[in-house]
């Protein structure tokens, strides 16, 4: 008996430490899902380990997966990210991650909070997807080419991208791989026909409003950041995606133009830009809403999006005519993006910074900008070389601008966490007794 009644709390401390590191694994591949740097994702992950009572946790974090010790020498728990989460269940995890850091929630909770996490819903089901895609469609052409030819091509054209949406939600591996040529291919060959019918003057800047919402410009800029942070593995491999996946873009772009037999001079022209000054407005109000349609935000946090969005395409306007150079935008965009987002994080605790942030990435368009770049490459190779280099200093820059505005944001942030969290977590357990899902 007193053999048996020794090995007790051995089990359970065993039982315990599984659980956590459960919890945390769980944890750390919800943020990763929902396109968080790595190396934040580590740092928000030691800090959750130690309000467990864990001090010294180990935690190596890639892109797709986790491993998760408790300490050195013990043993370790790896998670595989399962797919991509929305903004309304990222937000679910942070507000986990807040309650493990302070211990308001406890670990069993938790664990059944994650569990939940991704049989949750979309607010908006199939239609806030489709709508979605084609607001984003004429909202980027708005900001990126202001005339009305192309508003009316992302009109009629991103439907196909709603639709190739609706399809990717339940494809295998093979069509999400080959999905960005298709998509390039389709809207490119559509384009270079209503370019030869003297409809849309210039078919490159027309054709990249109605795929945006599918460029990997969020991917290219979250690895250079992690690489400007030191996590050159995760770095490396989002950059080879993003990467790999805009030249694929550019393969049906460029797959079109010789199909259609579309002459060299029609491929190399300059951006449109015959609206006013109010076309871009227009476009940062349905970008927002877009993404809030497509990403299940609640309806009450959209004016908070859109408050962090119009700042950042404020100051990116700002620095691009004050200072002459896009690079010079791209930087001051990324930095008032993140400090927007922790200002808002701290006014309004339960819109987590990290979710007021993400939807700047689409504002930026370095996606865009690259695949224009490269899809010149054959009209004319020295302007688009340059021009190449040109959309490599703008990427550069957002992730500058990035890390800049999150230390510059960083004693802000702390209050947020001491000052804004308590009020978020209080949420938490009512939200629990009503037995709904979080909004």
């Amino acid at each position: 008996m007193s053999g048996q009644a020794g090995a007790d709390p051995t089990a359970q401390l065993e039982e315990r430490d599984v659980r956590d590191r459960r919890l945390l694994a769980w944890l750390g591949a919800g943020l990763l899902a929902g396109g968080m740097p790595v190396h934040e994702v580590q740092e928000d992950i030691h800090e959750a380990a130690r309000g467990l009572g864990h001090p010294a946790p180990q935690v190596g974090c890639l892109p797709t997966a986790i491993t998760v010790t408790l300490a050195a020498g013990r043993p370790a728990t790896f998670e595989q990210v399962e797919g991509a989460v929305r903004l309304d269940q990222l937000a679910d995890v942070c507000a986990v991650r807040a309650s493990l850091r302070t211990g308001t929630l406890s670990p069993d909770e938790a664990l059944e909070r994650l569990t939940r996490l991704r049989a949750q819903p979309h607010r908006y089901r199939r239609l806030g997807l489709f709508s979605g895609a084609v607001l984003s469609g004429v909202g980027i052409a708005l900001i990126l080419a202001p005339a009305w030819s192309a508003v009316v091509f992302a009109a009629l054209l991103a439907p196909v991208t709603g639709a190739l949406l609706l399809l990717l939600s339940r494809a295998g591996r093979t069509m999400r791989t080959v999905s960005p040529l298709i998509a390039a291919f389709v809207v490119g060959a559509a384009a270079f026909l209503a370019a030869g019918e003297g409809w849309a003057p210039a078919p490159l800047w027309t054709l990249v409003g109605p795929i945006a919402v599918l460029l990997p410009g969020a991917a290219i800029v979250t690895g250079l950041t992690e690489l400007s942070a030191g996590s050159m593995v995760a770095g490396t491999a989002r950059l080879a995606h993003g990467t790999m996946q805009m030249l694929l873009f550019a393969l049906g772009v460029g797959a079109a133009a010789p199909l259609l037999r579309v002459p060299l001079e029609e491929v190399e022209t300059a951006r449109p830009a015959e609206l006013g000054w109010w076309a871009p407005l227009i476009g940062v109000v349905l970008v927002t809403v877009a993404i809030s349609l497509m990403e299940s935000v609640p309806s009450r946090l959209v004016p908070w999006l859109l408050a962090v969005v119009l700042a950042t395409y404020l100051a990116q306007w700002a620095g691009h005519t004050v200072l002459g150079t896009r690079w010079a935008g791209a930087f001051l965009g990324a930095v008032v993006a993140s400090l927007g987002a922790t200002l808002v994080e701290f006014l309004r605790p339960h819109l987590p910074r990290v979710v007021a942030f993400l939807p700047s990435f689409w504002l930026l368009v370095p996606g865009s900008l690259g695949l224009i770049s490269v899809s010149r490459l054959e009209a004319a190779p020295e302007v688009a070389v340059a021009a190449f280099l040109g959309v490599t200093l703008v990427v550069v820059a957002i992730s500058l601008g990035i890390v800049v505005g999150a230390s510059l944001a960083r004693p802000l942030r702390d209050v947020a966490r001491r000052v804004g969290m308590p009020y978020l977590l209080s949420l938490l357990p009512r939200r629990r007794r009503r037995g709904g899902t979080s909004t």
